[in-house]
């Protein structure tokens, strides 16, 4: 086995694991309130960073959706570190598939549309992850609309280089797999976008999701 297929296997870990810390250190900065607060006001009489005590007054501005865990310093460097690594690493991986197509089969419209794509997919996470939605809020989103519907294109596109190229029934059983796997991720997409016009943030997890495909 090749170890090149550890690379698309450590790029969910390290995305999630990530997200996860940048979530620890905006808590610990008391940057953003716990996901188990359902308690939010629309005005609170001292800010969350000065507050002290079990009970914390949030506002709407200190719910913990993952951009906005990741717009104050120190955790907004590690949150820039981790979308422009994954953005790396889907850029080495969508090219290493590209070439495995290329050199197993043969070198398709379907084929070059996916690597397309996916670098389009990867230089959205890298605006997501370096303007923050508090700081830079136009390009944030920019980077975002750029990053969800080229993910979703990608996937889509894979699912139909598979079934193409697929000669075994273990790999039309992957192509079903996939076609899955993308139906799950448009759901997630929906879910993201009616989740955004009603909160006006963006979501990331969605991104981290498809690219693990």
């Amino acid at each position: 086995m090749s170890l090149w297929m550890i690379l698309p296997v450590s790029l969910p870990a390290l995305t999630i694991t990530g997200i996860w810390v940048v979530y620890a250190m905006a808590l610990y900065n008391q940057h953003v309130c716990p996901v188990d607060n359902w308690m939010y006001n629309q005005s609170c009489d001292v800010d969350l960073p000065m507050q002290r005590g079990p009970t914390m007054c949030c506002t709407l501005d200190n719910v913990p959706l993952i951009s906005k865990c990741g717009t104050l310093p120190p955790e907004s460097c590690f949150f820039s570190l981790i979308c422009s690594t994954g953005s790396f690493m889907v850029m080495v991986i969508v090219l290493l598939h590209y070439a495995h197509v290329i050199e197993k089969h043969q070198n398709c419209v379907l084929n070059t549309a996916s690597l397309s794509t996916g670098w389009i997919c990867a230089a959205g996470l890298i605006m997501v992850g370096n303007f923050q939605v508090d700081n830079a809020k136009v390009l944030h989103y920019v980077g975002a609309g750029v990053a969800f519907p080229t993910s979703m294109l990608f996937v889509c596109l894979q699912s139909a280089l598979t079934y193409r190229l697929a000669k075994t029934q273990g790999e039309y059983n992957l192509g079903h797999l996939r076609l899955f796997m993308t139906l799950l991720a448009f759901v997630a997409l929906v879910l993201s976008i009616l989740y955004t016009i009603a909160h006006s943030h963006v979501i990331i997890l969605y991104t981290v999701f498809v690219l693990g495909l």
